[in-house]
Formats: structure tokens, C-alpha cells, sequence
């Protein structure tokens, strides 16, 4: 199976967000990354659109910060991995898991679990 991990263990080949193109499919993401708490608003398409997570974006977990202050590409890379900053990421994500679980219809909860819920393996590999 094809993958493309991020610094935090996600797999963007998974995600709803990195596989909408059409107007349609990129606001139904944008509704639910607002329903699930990912945003504060509904937010454009332009906005929403993603290529896929890498060293030059912003982080809300901080990491992209991180693994310049240590001079690696992905967090598992870093002679501190597991960090504090790994465990914050991987308690928040698990409380986003919980959200999701009680927000997201059956299909959406799929689709995100393959994309973010995982991170823990994924940054073993």
C-alpha cells in the first residue's frame, strides 16, 4: 500500500483533504473539518486545499519547529523521539479520535482514522 507519511504520522494518501480536487469535495471537507473542531469556521477552498503536509507549513502541534531546532525531516528521525512534544500530538490526536467517533458518519470516521488515527505506527516506521 502506497503511503505518504507526515512529521506527525499522518498519511496523506488517506486523507479527505489531500484527495479533494473538485469545488464539491473540497467544501464537504472544509464542513467537516469544522464540524469535527479542525476549524473555528467553515473556511474557503482555497483555504482547504492541501498538497500534503511538509517542513514549509505551520504546525498546530508545533513540530515543524521541532524538527528544525534538530535538524531532521520527520520527528522520528530526532535523538529525542518520543518527546514531550510527540506525546502532546499523540494525546490530542486521540481526543480528536473521540470527536470524530461521535460527529462523523460512518464513511467520514473511516476515512479519517486511515489518515490520522494511526500516527503512533506510522512514526515507527
Amino acid at each position: 500500500m502506497e503511503e505518504r507519511i507526515t512529521l506527525c504520522g499522518d498519511n496523506c494518501i488517506e486523507c479527505p483533504r489531500y484527495n479533494a480536487h473538485s469545488e464539491a469535495e473540497l467544501k464537504r471537507v472544509a464542513e467537516l473539518w469544522y464540524r469535527v473542531g479542525w476549524r473555528d469556521r467553515v473556511v474557503t477552498n482555497e483555504e482547504i486545499t492541501c498538497s500534503g503536509c511538509s517542513s514549509h507549513k505551520a504546525c498546530t502541534y508545533g513540530l515543524v519547529d521541532c524538527i528544525r531546532k534538530h535538524s531532521v525531516e520527520k520527528c522520528n528521525q530526532c535523538e529525542a523521539f518520543p518527546c514531550d512534544n510527540i506525546m502532546d500530538m499523540l494525546e490530542r490526536s486521540k481526543n480528536y479520535k473521540e470527536r470524530c467517533k461521535e460527529v462523523c458518519s460512518e464513511k467520514e470516521y473511516a476515512a479519517l482514522e486511515k489518515a490520522f488515527f494511526d500516527k503512533e505506527n506510522n512514526l515507527r516506521k
